[in-house]
């Protein structure tokens, strides 16, 4: 069953993400492993020139007829990938349920978006908890039924409250962090917990136009596009693998307020765009840099 109560149709299915130093031979022969004892649901492939022919790929396929076990099957792999220099892969189960937690502050629009999503049957995700620095968002968690947990965060308390959260994220097998408009920026011990597993949101301004009142900035200057980003987190703030991004023209027709609107719109779709990736194991992190495939 799905996190939404519904009962899920799809056969079952593994994703397979992999990059490795281009290898003549390697796509035809994970093609052929597939084909031989089942059926291709999706395969691409991308060759960066500019990284001295680095090769990416995804793919999926259907493992219901199957005719060995997961461990047989990872074992095969293991033999056909190898264990070259620079080369890492991992398989994906489509019966295996990312747990997520969310992050939040005051603002609720993502929120409400993410467990809409969820709720719905959209996504096929568990939310065990939501995590916040204030406790005004506690009525909306309550109203999707979902955990609520309120840290008094302040400079002295800070490592403390990490180590808690962490604790908490522990206990509810967490497998995936959003923040969803969480205003607090984490610490290096907090994000190597969770390496590319934290996904973030904000305004697409930084670093133009910094502080709490950026839309306000922006208008003052004329913008023309508006925007939002979101990416993993890493200990550089703000400067973490970009999953996705979005932006919407502007002129100087728009009221602050519309802005202000527009942005909050871009930072839900944008957000949502980005986990539905990482649920569907469509990203792969490399040197810093995202391949995210269609």
């Amino acid at each position: 069953m799905s996190p939404s109560g519904k009962e899920s149709t799809e056969s079952r299915s593994v994703t397979l993400l992999l990059h490795c130093p281009l290898r003549l031979g390697l796509a035809a022969s994970l093609t052929q492993f597939i084909y031989s004892r089942g059926r291709l649901l999706y395969h691409d492939q991308y060759v960066d020139a500019e990284a001295d022919n680095h090769y990416y790929t995804r793919l999926r396929w259907d493992v219901s007829s199957f005719a060995m076990s997961d461990e047989e099957m990872a074992e095969q792999l293991r033999l056909l990938i190898g264990t070259g220099p620079d080369t890492e892969w991992s398989l994906h189960y489509s019966d295996e349920v990312l747990r997520m937690a969310i992050f939040v502050s005051k603002d609720p629009w993502c929120l409400y978006d993410i467990l809409a999503r969820r709720q719905s049957g959209e996504w096929t995700v568990e939310v065990p908890v939501i995590v916040s620095n204030h406790p005004d968002l506690e009525p909306v968690a309550r109203r999707f039924d979902v955990p609520f947990q309120a840290f008094s965060v302040t400079k002295e308390n800070k490592d403390e409250v990490e180590k808690a959260q962490l604790d908490l994220l522990q206990n509810h097998r967490v497998d995936l962090v959003v923040l969803a408009r969480y205003m607090q920026i984490l610490t290096g011990g907090f994000v190597k917990a969770y390496p590319n597993r934290i996904i973030n949101i904000h305004h697409a301004f930084l670093p133009a136009f910094p502080g709490a009142r950026p839309y306000h900035s922006a208008r003052q200057r004329g913008v023309k596009i508006i925007g939002a980003t979101s990416h993993y987190v890493t200990e550089t703030l703000d400067a973490g693998p970009i999953i996705e991004q979005d932006v919407q023209r502007v002129t100087h027709r728009h009221s602050t307020k519309d802005l202000i609107r527009f942005g909050r719109d871009l930072e839900k779709v944008v957000l949502s765009r980005a986990i539905w990736s990482h649920l569907r194991w469509k990203v792969i992190v490399h040197h810093g840099r995202t391949v995210v495939f269609d």
